[in-house]
């Protein structure tokens, strides 16, 4: 996939506010969380309790809901592998402008490939961006159980075409910084762990004199 600008025709603005700034600013450094897996798996709902707790904590944070970006900033793609593609390159590029700005980034989308996840993850560290890849993991099964949207029904029925997991491959992470089992676990746990390896990443500690 071809990332560079259109126009050669185009210089980088750069501004007197370094990253290190506004991370001091906020008292915490900017990050990227990106959940990924099977719809059903939980990273919904383990997104909206990081974030209230986050927010508990006193740390700023923001969602960028697969489903919601697809309401404004990606409301022009589908679900072909290269509209998928482009999706997760927005949301990458949007979690890193906001990571650089001191948040704390929680992207939450299924994110079938690994191609694309591993460009948001070069992206992020071209400039400096912590990446976080989070597994949330569950069996088919368990996800088709659970169902919370009616997809799988519809995708079994041949109502969905494309659907991941179903007629579609899900590209497992191979080396994720964490490894959520919600089929194992309760949501809640897992959000307690995930909330302790993320104040550990983002706190900023004093500098030594």
């Amino acid at each position: 996939m071809n990332t560079s600008p259109v126009s050669g025709n185009l210089s980088w603005t750069m501004t007197r506010v370094s990253d290190q700034m506004r991370s001091h600013l906020l008292g915490q450094r900017g990050l990227v969380v990106w959940l990924t897996g099977l719809s059903g798996s939980g990273k919904s709902t383990m997104a909206v309790g990081l974030d209230a707790r986050l927010h508990e904590s006193g740390r700023p944070s923001y969602i960028l809901d697969g489903d919601n970006l697809r309401h404004g900033l990606c409301k022009d793609l589908g679900f072909s592998a290269e509209d998928r593609s482009e999706n997760i390159r927005r949301t990458g590029e949007v979690a890193k402008l906001m990571a650089q700005a001191g948040v704390i980034v929680i992207c939450s989308l299924i994110s079938p490939f690994s191609a694309d996840r591993q460009r948001v993850r070069e992206s992020c560290a071209a400039d400096g961006v912590t990446f976080m890849e989070v597994h949330v993991s569950a069996p088919l099964d368990i996800c088709e159980q659970r169902d919370p949207k009616g997809l799988y029904r519809k995708a079994r029925t041949g109502e969905i075409r494309g659907f991941t997991g179903i007629d579609s491959p899900y590209e497992e992470p191979q080396a994720p910084e964490i490894i959520l089992r919600t089929g194992e676990s309760s949501i809640q746990d897992c959000v307690e762990h995930l909330t302790r390896q993320i104040l550990a990443s983002a706190t900023l500690h004093p500098a030594r004199s």
